[in-house]
């Protein structure tokens, strides 16, 4: 039956199909009687429906998938002195495997930024969706539960926990997420160059080996989205640039997608993208293929 209808034109063959699965599906059924409902309705639904599921399945599908979608978004927070603006109508589409820097000056809203992107908080207008997920859709408990699956964090001041060694601490969001896995955890130890420091509390370790303790600790789980706020702002310049070759080394590794927050021009010029946000409003740089 296939190989007869493959010879008609694209919607008798579908009809064709049609006809044949319903006549083997239903007992007692022929051809011919399932032939003479072809107008019915329930015949034309599931002729339609089994249209519209192949003609989207086979359409040609984009090799660049969408990672973060910003639509609108502003945020606003109220005060002794009234309603203060600090994002307004921000847009911005990130594909997966790209990277790109968000620069401006201190309290231009950076930050505010990359906790809505990561659902950390709630835009007061427009939507964001991550992995194509609308995170206004979204309770905390389920945004939570995306961000253990896809996202990974670097912050300026570490936060590494002290009361756990460097292994403990990058083994945290596996065991989290009900998922252990020690090689995965001596891989990336070994990666970021500190086997030797595995059993060493975060006290015992300088600030650039806890920012490496940090970064292994972000890329172990292999998420998909890479938030990094600041990750150089609080190392001396030639640590910082130590810890910038490394995470870039690890994102190119990982095609991890990176979203990098920054006051450091140098920084930023790495990324595929930089963005400006000035007066709450977020702008491509000159020169940014953005």
């Amino acid at each position: 039956m296939l190989c007869a209808a493959l010879r008609l034109s694209p919607t008798t063959r579908i009809g064709a199909v049609v006809t044949g699965l319903l006549a083997e599906a239903i007992p007692g059924a022929s051809r011919e009687s399932v032939s003479s409902h072809r107008t019915s309705a329930p015949y034309r639904s599931v002729l339609s429906r089994i249209r519209r599921f192949l003609i989207d399945s086979l359409a040609p599908r984009s090799s660049t998938r969408t990672a973060i979608d910003v639509r609108e978004v502003g945020k606003s927070v109220s005060g002794p002195e009234g309603t203060l603006h600090i994002l307004d109508n921000v847009s911005l589409t990130v594909s997966e495997g790209d990277s790109i820097a968000i620069v401006g000056a201190s309290g231009s809203g950076k930050t505010t930024l990359l906790g809505l992107l990561a659902g950390l908080d709630l835009p007061s207008r427009g939507s964001i969706a991550l992995s194509g997920q609308d995170l206004g859709q979204l309770d905390e408990e389920a945004r939570a539960a995306l961000r253990a699956r896809e996202v990974g964090f670097v912050f300026q001041s570490f936060h590494l926990l002290p009361a756990l060694t460097a292994e403990e601490n990058i083994a945290l969001p596996l065991e989290l997420a009900g998922r252990e896995d020690p090689a995965r955890v001596r891989e990336v130890l070994e990666a970021v160059g500190l086997s030797a420091r595995a059993r060493h509390y975060p006290r015992q370790l300088s600030g650039g080996e806890q920012q490496r303790v940090a970064l292994a600790r972000a890329f172990v789980a292999k998420p998909r989205i890479l938030f990094a706020d600041e990750p150089t702002g609080s190392l001396d310049q030639t640590t910082g640039a130590q810890i910038s070759d490394l995470l870039f080394a690890l994102n190119a590794t990982s095609d991890t997608t990176l979203v990098l927050v920054t006051h450091d021009m140098t920084l930023a010029q790495r990324c595929h993208h930089i963005y400006r946000i000035d007066s709450g409003r977020l702008h491509a740089q000159p020169g940014s293929a953005a």
